[in-house]
């Protein structure tokens, strides 16, 4: 007797594999596809863990099976006291700060008005890496938000105008002739920036550097910021 769930095909084109009974709260588990796996030592990481997410970065843009290299889970403490999480883009990273934009009126913007305070995580899987990263975040600049802003798509640009985020909406065709009516207004003109809609900064208190390891021995290190901005690098079990 199994239960019902089924996962497709493994990697290696054996059938596919069916989650035993019995097994309670637990979920049945795809089979997991073995990656070539090289241990990771400190004298490969950077002394600085600014320079050294650029690399691990610049690695995921570069790997072909990594469909967005910078997507991350960013995760506030939400207005009711729980936390949430939610995917959004790495959109810049300047002076130490991990950059991102949204709608100020969304759930993650009141939260973060309220809570100014957030993790980001990246998960790399064809590289078997990820990143976590916390710390207090801060409104961009006006000029910063302006800026980035006037390089986004036009129908972005609207899209920011249009978007009630995180109200309901009775249908998706309210949205769309919102849309036509901001296309009509702004014809012929450049799209300003709305004034709730802006980006914020997080600068890191600590961030931490995850590889895969064979039978879940793993290899961890995390960097944490001291006093005078001096950051200290350790191993952690995994």
């Amino acid at each position: 007797m199994v239960c019902g769930r089924l996962w497709g095909r493994n990697p290696a084109g054996g059938r596919a594999r069916a989650c035993p009974a019995g097994t309670g709260p637990h979920l049945c588990s795809p089979p997991r596809t073995r990656r070539r796996v090289v241990g990771l030592e400190r004298e490969d990481l950077s002394d600085d863990p600014i320079e050294q997410f650029r690399a691990w970065f610049a690695d995921a843009e570069a790997a072909p099976a990594v469909a967005q290299a910078n997507a991350m889970c960013l995760s506030t403490l939400g207005e009711d006291g729980f936390p949430q999480g939610r995917i959004v883009l790495l959109k810049g990273l300047e002076e130490g700060r991990f950059v991102f934009y949204t709608n100020l009126d969304s759930a993650k913007g009141r939260s973060l008005r309220v809570h100014p305070r957030a993790a980001l995580t990246f998960w790399w899987e064809p590289l078997g890496r990820q990143v976590r990263i916390t710390g207090p975040v801060e409104p961009v600049e006006p000029e910063v938000a302006d800026a980035y802003f006037a390089s986004r798509p036009r129908g972005s640009q609207l899209g920011a105008w249009a978007s009630e985020q995180s109200q309901p909406l009775d249908q998706r065709a309210t949205l769309e002739r919102r849309v036509r009516t901001l296309e009509q207004e702004w014809e012929g003109r450049a799209v300003s920036r709305p004034p709730h809609w802006s980006g914020f900064g997080l600068t890191p208190v600590w961030i931490e550097f995850w590889q895969d390891g064979a039978f879940r021995l793993h290899d961890r290190f995390r960097y944490e910021r001291g006093r005078g901005g001096v950051w200290t690098l350790t191993r952690l079990n995994p």
